[in-house]
């Protein structure tokens, strides 16, 4: 298993859509994502990545506290990490309305909506959201930048999500039912292709996890790591593994990840403890185990340092 493939499946993201909206210019909103617009779909969470396909037309947006403004055309998504409060509009220099004074509730079980403006140019999106249980600690999600721009227009591999999502989107703008269901399958396989392409196109001599996904050694370190998290590993064995000596694999992780071999296994067996105990009812030696403690109490004296709390007291807390 490569590692991000793993960190994704650990995150536990259950996507879906919310919100049909037109607008026509002049307009400009100010917007954060509640999760009581994402239920009944969203079960209990504690993150949200927000995502805004543009159907029709193009706007603005801009991320509170960041000084860039990005344009966003049709075919185009941007997704927020972070669910940060972002501006969006036609002129981002008018006096924003607060996107939940002009967002109308669903009729008939359907999305929530939007229909505000002028009289110009319209723009028509959908907005949809990952829900993620079990962000905290997650690499992927805490080093994501707060805002990600996806071209579906660019390459063949996308067109085929492209071509759906403007299918589904239709489908939900004529309200037929069962659209909803094609879009939130789609909102997950969005995000895994926006991360590949903010890894890919990131500088060389950047540092960070997704660096360390490009560096041929690291990137097989975090892969063993994680196919094998139950494995009583050393930094000499990782490095045989990976071809490396260990002074050399330790001070190549150190560089790009930010800390120890070792030191992140142990974060992610923390990782992959947490989506054992909310996701299961696997017992805590059983759980011990899946991730490499040789008893029940080491792993609850690694899991109380962690967390603050024992797994089983953890476990209740998030039933």
């Amino acid at each position: 298993m490569d590692a991000l493939s793993d960190v994704l499946r650990v995150a536990n993201l259950t996507g879906g859509v919310f919100l049909h909206a037109e607008f026509f210019a002049p307009w400009c909103i100010v917007a954060r994502v509640a999760p009581e617009h994402c239920a009944p779909v969203l079960g209990p969470v504690s993150h949200l990545i927000v995502y805004h396909y543009v159907v029709e037309g193009d706007l603005h947006i801009r991320v509170e506290g960041e000084q860039e403004t990005i344009v966003i055309g049709a075919g185009e998504v941007v997704l927020l990490p972070r669910n940060d409060l972002h501006l969006m509009g036609s002129d981002l220099s008018l006096p924003p309305v607060a996107g939940s004074e002009v967002i109308r509730p669903p009729r008939n079980g359907g999305l929530f909506s939007i229909h505000h403006g002028g009289s110009g140019g319209r723009t028509q999106m959908i907005c949809g959201f990952l829900g993620c249980a079990n962000a905290a600690g997650n690499p992927v999600l805490s080093t994501l930048p707060p805002l990600l721009r996806l071209n579906l227009t660019q390459d063949v591999a996308a067109e085929w999500i492209r071509s759906t999502f403007q299918y589904g989107a239709a489908e939900v703008a004529a309200g037929r039912p069962g659209s909803e269901t094609v879009l939130a399958k789609l909102s997950e396989l969005l995000f895994v292709e926006a991360v590949r392409r903010h890894a890919a196109s990131l500088p060389e001599g950047q540092t960070g996890w997704f660096s360390g996904l490009r560096d041929p050694y690291v990137a097989r370190a975090l892969a063993l790591l994680h196919r094998e998290v139950d494995r009583r590993w050393t930094v000499d064995d990782l490095g045989r593994e990976v071809g490396l000596s260990r002074s050399a694999l330790a001070d190549r992780f150190i560089h790009l990840i930010g800390v120890p071999p070792m030191h992140y296994l142990g974060q992610w067996r923390m990782q992959v403890a947490t989506q054992k105990l909310r996701g299961t009812s696997t017992s805590l030696g059983q759980v011990a185990e899946t991730v490499g403690y040789d008893s029940e109490a080491a792993f609850s004296r690694a899991f109380k340092k962690a967390y603050g709390v024992a797994p089983a007291t953890w476990r209740r807390s998030k039933s």
